[in-house]
C-alpha cells in the first residue's frame, strides 16, 4: 500500500551531536538505548518496534552502536551496517509527530538527571537538544 511521505521543512538537523563518548563511554550508552527500548516497549508507539525481547534487545544495541559512533567513538555501527541513512530506514514506519514525542518523552524518563549513565548535567541538555532537532527528521507523516 502506498502513503504519501512528509519530508519536514528545512531538511536534515544542521546540528551536531554531543561528544559524549571518551567521558560516558560504550557501556553507559548501551545501557541507556536498553532502558530507553524497554520504555519503548510499553509505551504507546510499542507497536512500532520488535515485539520479541530478543529482538528489542538487538534493536537497543544497534541503537548504541549509533550513538557510540555520533558521540566520538568508533564508527561501529558503519562498519557493522554501512551509512546509517536514518531517514531512510525509518521510512518503513509512519512516524508523526505523537509518535516523535512518545519516543522523546520515554527518552527523557530512561535518561533521568543523567548520572545513572555518566552523564553531567550539561550533557543532559546538550543530548535532549540534539535529540530532539534530530528526530524531526524522522518524522515522516504530515501534520493534521
Amino acid at each position: 500500500m502506498f502513503r504519501n511521505v512528509y519530508t519536514p521543512p528545512g531538511g536534515p538537523p544542521q546540528v551536531r551531536a554531543p561528544q559524549l563518548y571518551t567521558r560516558v563511554g560504550a557501556a553507559s550508552l548501551h545501557a541507556l538505548a536498553e532502558a530507553h527500548y524497554a520504555l519503548l516497549a510499553t509505551s504507546t508507539i510499542a507497536p512500532l518496534f520488535p515485539s520479541e525481547e530478543e529482538e528489542l534487545k538487538q534493536a537497543a544495541h544497534k541503537q548504541a552502536l549509533f550513538w557510540i559512533g555520533i558521540t566520538g567513538g568508533p564508527p561501529l555501527y558503519m562498519e557493522k551496517f554501512g551509512h546509517p541513512r536514518m531517514r531512510a530506514r525509518h521510512l518503513p514506519f509512519a512516524i508523526d509527530e505523537t509518535a516523535r514525542a512518545e519516543w522523546l518523552r520515554c527518552m527523557r524518563e530512561a535518561l533521568g538527571d543523567g548520572s545513572r549513565w555518566d552523564f553531567m548535567e550539561s550533557d543532559v541538555q546538550e543530548w535532549m537538544s540534539w535529540l530532539e532537532a534530530f528526530s524531526e527528521w524522522m518524522v515522516n507523516q504530515a501534520p493534521r
